[in-house]
C-alpha cells in the first residue's frame, strides 16, 4: 500500500468536485485515508527497519510478514508513550498525530453523529503529509528503536 497513493486520495476526496463542496461521506473516507497513509508509513518504516529496505538484500517474505505485524491499537498505545521514552521530536510528533488520527478515523468510520468540516480535514491530510516525510528524515537509530517499539511486544 502507498502512503502516497492514500494521501492523493485523501486530498481528492476532501477537496471535492468542481460542483462544490465535498459531501459528508467524501470528508470521512479523507480523514480514514490520512490515517492509513500514517499506518502503511509505519508498517513500511518497521519491516524496513527489522528485515531490511527495497535496496537492501532481503527475504521478500519476511519483509511482508513485518509489515504486517503491525497493530493498530498496540502500535497506537505505543506512540502514546514516546515523550517519556525520549525519542527525537519528529518521531515524538509522528506519534501523537498516529494517536490523534487513529481516534479521528474511528469516529469518521464508526460515529454516525461526527461531523468534519473540510478545511479542518485539509489541515488535518497535510499535517499527515509532514509527519510522514519527517518520519523518513528521522535517524536510522530511532527509526529502527520505534519498529521495535511499535511491532515487538515486551514480555516482563
Amino acid at each position: 500500500m502507498n502512503p502516497k497513493h492514500l494521501l492523493r486520495l485523501a486530498k481528492r476526496l476532501a477537496s471535492g468536485t468542481g460542483r462544490g463542496r465535498p459531501c459528508a461521506a467524501d470528508l470521512r473516507r479523507a480523514v480514514s485515508s490520512a490515517y492509513y497513509a500514517l499506518f502503511h508509513s509505519l508498517s513500511q518504516c518497521c519491516a524496513d527497519m527489522i528485515v531490511g529496505a527495497a535496496r537492501a538484500p532481503r527475504s521478500q517474505p519476511a519483509w511482508r510478514q513485518a509489515y504486517r505485524a503491525l497493530e493498530h491499537g498496540h502500535a497506537r498505545r505505543q506512540c502514546a508513550k514516546l515523550p517519556s521514552l525520549n525519542f527525537p521530536p519528529q518521531i515524538q510528533k509522528f506519534g501523537s498525530l498516529f494517536v490523534e488520527m487513529q481516534k479521528e478515523r474511528h469516529h469518521a468510520d464508526y460515529d454516525p453523529a461526527a461531523i468534519f468540516e473540510r478545511e479542518e480535514v485539509l489541515q488535518r491530510i497535510e499535517e499527515v503529509e509532514n509527519a510522514i516525510e519527517q518520519l523518513k528524515t528521522a535517524d536510522r537509530k530511532d527509526r529502527r528503536a520505534l519498529a521495535v517499539l511499535v511491532v515487538l511486544k515486551l514480555r516482563t
